[in-house]
């Protein structure tokens, strides 16, 4: 289990179909909603406001959620937040990406189906309408996105779920490395994008 803890007697939430990673942490007000994805390293800190992963959103990598005093941060349903990512006090619509190092600032908002190019920064109480693409430092909205650029998001995100899902049973914690590789080794290989396996896995753990 990820570290956890307490804060003035808050306990953070995980749905039981999410997957934290052991070297994520978790503080305070912290709701992991249903097929969540939180990678290693993340922090979410709920010590000055809520921070909260609607379902089927990602959290990835060496990411950052807090808030400004009393406000929160929210990543609504199958929201994408790439590596290295810092959120504050901010809200990331369904459907969003934030591409990877960005750095998103209190009291923005980020549309529906709305992408941030990595490495951007978003200036406090900025707002990116539904369905644009926005990216620099600091970050302009320059295009409306096309549906297949949506559509490939979406694709992307499910893998996560999927990811999610499955993660209980194939990340293993091990004692040692290997000294060498053995003969024959097998190479990892991403989830293929299958959109009837997800929903098989989904359905099977009582998932909308």
């Amino acid at each position: 289990m990820a570290q956890i803890f307490s804060f003035d007697g808050v306990i953070p939430v995980v749905d039981p179909s999410a997957y934290v990673h052991p070297a994520a942490t978790l503080i305070g007000d912290v709701l992991i909603g249903p097929a969540c994805y939180v990678g290693p390293g993340a922090v979410l800190r709920g010590d000055f406001g809520r921070i909260q992963l609607l379902a089927g959103a990602n959290f990835q990598d060496n990411c950052v959620a807090h808030s400004f005093p009393d406000a929160e941060v929210i990543v609504e349903e199958e929201g994408h937040i790439g590596h290295g990512t810092i959120l504050h006090g901010c809200r990331v619509g369904k459907n969003a990406m934030v591409g990877m190092n960005s750095v998103i600032m209190d009291r923005v908002v980020i549309g529906e189906n709305a992408i941030i190019g990595a490495m951007s920064f978003l200036k406090a109480s900025m707002e990116i309408p539904a369905g644009h693409l926005a990216l620099g430092s600091p970050a302009s909205v320059v295009r409306p996105l096309k549906p297949e650029e949506i559509a490939w998001k979406r694709e992307g995100t499910l893998i996560y779920q999927r990811l999610a899902l499955e993660s209980r049973q194939s990340t293993k914690q091990v004692a040692e490395p290997l000294t060498q590789p053995e003969a024959n080794r097998k190479r990892v290989r991403a989830p293929a994008y299958d959109p009837l396996f997800i929903a098989r896995l989904k359905q099977d753990a009582g998932l909308p």
